[in-house]
């Protein structure tokens, strides 16, 4: 982006109100778009860009790994985040048509336009939110609110019961133009990754988060044992984590559990190590965020990894 002060108003009559027409609009002001499936997640990668049973590069280069945009030129929007663009062209190309005819959405990679998402995803980080960062551009969600703000940082998920950053590889949902004035990224908010985060007192019968090591992302330094592609792992991941957070009044400790031991049995025939420890306290973290006590989150995931494998992470 031309160094906003603010997302300008969307001009669209409401009598046509479709996702390409949206992703026009947001690519003219200098998001890079990417249509995004009723499920919120990207579309699937096309057959060429598709990795062989999820154990290696795909034939078209190293793009499924997401660690950066990598040398593919597939002409359709494969690889999430990495397929964002402004292009109009691309956008409204033959080769994105049936991606935009099954989309339920549109998303925008928020380090491509150099702004930063801080996504509350319930009302208790919400409140902290209000509290401890400075008032920025703020979007309702369903559930919380996504804080947006200028300049681009390293994304991670989990950076605290409910908190997660989405800026450079990565993607958020575009909802609306939102409220009040973007304001520069915070050290705050930069903070949150990489760091030990203190206890916090939680809402429920006085019980007390314990302090949790940084939300390390799960990358190839600390899986150097895994058959796995980074995109096979990271799905499962977050998806897994989306069936958690979704257990809202119940259940989240029971399916956190059932998500560890299917995590651990897609790890059974690598030679390890596969960094589970990282995939564990992801888990543990969504399920906190639904106010599992966190020591019976513990013991949850523990237990999920420990029914597959001999030793637990």
């Amino acid at each position: 982006m031309t160094d906003p002060t603010d997302f300008p108003r969307d001009p669209r009559r409401p009598a046509l109100p479709t996702h390409l027409r949206t992703a026009l609009w947001l690519a003219g002001i200098g998001l890079p778009v990417l249509p995004l499936r009723a499920s919120k997640l990207p579309v699937g990668n096309c057959v060429a860009c598709t990795s062989s049973k999820g154990a290696g590069p795909c034939r078209c280069g190293d793009r499924p790994n997401m660690k950066f945009a990598g040398p593919c030129q597939c002409p359709a929007p494969c690889h999430a985040w990495a397929a964002a663009t402004t292009d109009p062209h691309v956008l409204t190309s033959p080769a994105w048509a049936r991606a935009w005819q099954q989309a339920g959405g549109v998303a925008y990679h928020p380090g491509g336009a150099d702004l930063t998402v801080v996504d509350l995803d319930n009302a208790a980080a919400v409140a902290w939110a209000r509290q401890a960062l400075p008032a920025t551009k703020t979007v309702a969600t369903t559930r919380g609110e996504h804080w947006v703000y200028r300049g681009a940082m390293q994304s991670a998920n989990g950076v605290r019961p409910g908190v997660d950053i989405k800026s450079l590889m990565s993607y958020a949902r575009w909802i609306n133009t939102g409220t009040g004035t973007m304001t520069h990224l915070p050290d705050t908010v930069r903070a949150l990754v990489g760091r030990e985060e203190s206890t916090a007192t939680r809402s429920r019968g006085g019980e007390v988060d314990s302090s949790s090591p940084a939300r390390a992302t799960w990358d190839r330094s600390v899986a150097t044992g895994c058959r796995h592609s980074d995109t096979f792992v990271r799905t499962g991941l977050q998806r897994g984590l989306a069936r958690i957070t979704a257990c809202r009044e119940e259940g989240a400790g029971s399916k956190a559990y059932g998500v560890a031991r299917f995590l651990a049995n897609q790890h059974t025939a690598c030679p390890g190590p596969c960094g589970l420890e990282i995939l564990a306290r992801h888990i543990i973290d969504a399920a906190v965020s639904v106010d599992v006590p966190e020591a019976y989150a513990a013991r949850a995931v523990a237990n999920g990894f420990g029914a597959v494998l001999v030793k637990a992470p």
